[in-house]
């Protein structure tokens, strides 16, 4: 599995009809990908589309285009896996002929409602390990923007929050830096798949810190290193 880094890619989002799909596809039309929102229902798929448009540029608005799930990743380059963690390792399951020489930037965090600011491991360590588990060698598995608000992909404003890049190894970490940059946002390369529990687990955290303090948004930064 090769890829060309300096080059568009195709992203098809899994979930994409949900509030981090929506801000993700917003944030990569806006960097001139081609996105494809997928959904297991296509009509669903199709109106999410119908909204974005309202809110991108004219000139990208043809970029964006709504699908069934399956058909979704068949025509794209990366997938991107955005729904809740009760349906994660089922959806997975299902997709797995189709994500095949592929790779799969899982976004997800294993959430136990209705205690979802306390921190849960999977029983495979993260939600990111249990995807590399599930899919096999045949694809490869890239783990970011867990800690990242909806609302905050959703606005032209400059996010201050950095986002933690962890992959199966080294090209994918490479994408999926490329990625999140491409999205406004600072990467950091964090390492092997193993390390995702890290940014999945912090999520819990900002959620406690968010209902705490009264705000929507909190995030992390890294300090102390001259770039």
């Amino acid at each position: 599995m090769t890829t060309t880094l300096n080059e568009k890619k195709r992203i098809a989002i899994i979930g994409g009809t949900g509030k981090e799909g929506r801000g993700l596809a917003y944030r990569w039309n806006k960097a001139g990908y081609q996105v494809i929102i997928g959904s297991r229902d296509s009509e669903k798929a199709e109106a999410t589309v119908v909204e974005l448009q309202k809110i991108v540029e004219n000139k990208n608005k043809h970029l964006l285009s709504g699908m069934y799930n399956e058909m979704a990743v068949s025509n794209c380059d990366i997938a991107v896996l955005t729904v809740p963690y009760q349906y994660h390792s089922e959806i997975l399951s299902s997709l797995k002929p189709f994500l095949s020489g592929k790779f799969l930037l899982d976004v997800s965090v294993p959430l136990v409602p209705p205690k979802v600011s306390i921190v849960h491991v999977p029983t495979d360590g993260s939600a990111a390990l249990e995807a590399q588990k599930i899919l096999g060698e045949e694809a490869r598995v890239i783990s970011a923007f867990q800690n990242i608000s909806f609302e905050l992909l959703l606005s032209d404003s400059k996010i201050e929050c950095d986002v933690l890049v962890c992959g199966v190894d080294a090209e994918s970490r490479e994408l999926g830096v490329k990625l999140v940059e491409d999205a406004g946002l600072s990467a950091w390369d964090a390492g092997p798949l193993e390390n995702s529990i890290i940014p999945e687990g912090l999520t819990s955290i900002l959620i406690r810190i968010n209902k705490k303090y009264g705000t929507h948004s909190a995030g992390i930064k890294i300090t102390g290193v001259d770039r």
